[in-house]
């Protein structure tokens, strides 16, 4: 036996060989998944750093689709900005909101909108709207 290496062969250095070194190859051992669950929650904490939550009033975040939930039924001009395109408008009755949509009632029709929240700039109200969360009253 010869003690030159073969070019074509994996040298011997545990190291495993790849023929493409842009080809993705997965390991034969272990898992490809994580073992914990995709989504994980929030615990509610009292603010003392003992997790039981005791005392401790509840505190909505104020996104828009939750701020838009406490508005359904009202009249609002909803501005969005399609990629390459102006700005566009549109007038309507919030029927509901979503994490990422709002449907809309045309106001002088029955034709409905579902519009992504991805593209949405700002929303005009014409009367007062609801904020404040009424917790526990």
């Amino acid at each position: 036996m010869s003690d030159q290496t073969n070019p074509n062969q994996p040298l011997n250095n545990n190291q495993a060989y790849y023929p493409n070194p842009y080809y993705y190859y997965p390991q034969t051992a272990g898992s490809f998944y994580p073992a914990y669950p995709v989504r994980q929650y929030a615990q509610p904490s009292n603010g003392n750093g003992n997790g039981n939550g005791a005392g401790q009033l509840m505190n909505q975040q104020s996104y828009i689709e939750n701020i838009l939930r406490l508005n359904r039924g009202k009249l609002g001009t909803f501005y969005l900005t399609f990629e390459g395109q102006q700005p566009t408008s549109f007038r309507g009755y919030i029927e509901e909101a979503g994490r990422d949509h709002i449907l809309i009632r045309e106001e002088d029709s029955n034709r409905r909108f579902l519009l992504l929240m991805v593209y949405l700039d700002y929303v005009l109200f014409d009367e007062a709207i609801d904020y404040a969360y009424p917790y526990g009253n």
